[in-house]
């Protein structure tokens, strides 16, 4: 069994035989989503995992994240919990591209951006501040170069701990109540 399902193929199927787990950061999952999608951002799988567990044997779940990457880590995690899930391949990127639609969802009155769009910029403040900087006090061009270092890392190994980080700020954080509301959908 394929362990990724093409948008068109996941648009084909009954709605009622599949359930959608966006694991993007709730403004993620709110600047553009598959309709119907539910957000179980990545640090709470392990919290909702008794509900997914549940949700798996009534319906196929299609787990989609902005490119896949993290779908598939998510895929990969549910696994080795014993929860059978696919991955969108390409993500809500792919979805897109199709021109399938995407639904959205104000976060507390707020449009934000996408993950990859708020590592570019904070990775762009920080080499231009250590640039910057580096003109009064030459050691701070290290945080442009450790900027640097990060980004070819993060490409070769196809992983980005700056996201990571980024993911803790409060905007990228579900509210309270978000993953009660999670865990209602996932056992309807």
């Amino acid at each position: 069994m394929s362990t990724t399902l093409a948008p068109a193929e996941l648009r084909a199927r009954p709605a009622d035989s599949t359930l959608v787990i966006d694991v993007r950061a709730p403004g993620e999952f709110a600047s553009g989503h598959v309709p119907g999608a539910v957000n179980v951002p990545a640090d709470h799988l392990d919290a909702l995992l008794p509900d997914l567990r549940s949700a798996a044997e009534r319906r196929r779940l299609v787990v989609v994240c902005a490119a896949g990457q993290r779908s598939a880590a998510a895929c990969a995690k549910l696994a080795e919990a014993g929860v059978d899930a696919v991955g969108l391949g390409g993500g809500t990127r792919a979805w897109t591209a199709e021109g399938l639609p995407v639904d959205t969802a104000a976060v507390e009155g707020r449009a934000v951006w996408a993950m990859d769009r708020q590592v570019r910029f904070t990775a762009g403040a920080l080499v231009l501040a250590g640039i910057a900087l580096g003109r009064r006090a030459p050691k701070a061009r290290l945080l442009a170069a450790g900027v640097a270092s990060g980004l070819v890392y993060s490409a070769v190994t196809n992983s980005c701990a700056m996201a990571a980080m980024l993911g803790k700020l409060p905007v990228n954080r579900p509210a309270p109540d978000a993953l009660d509301a999670a865990r209602a959908a996932l056992r309807a």
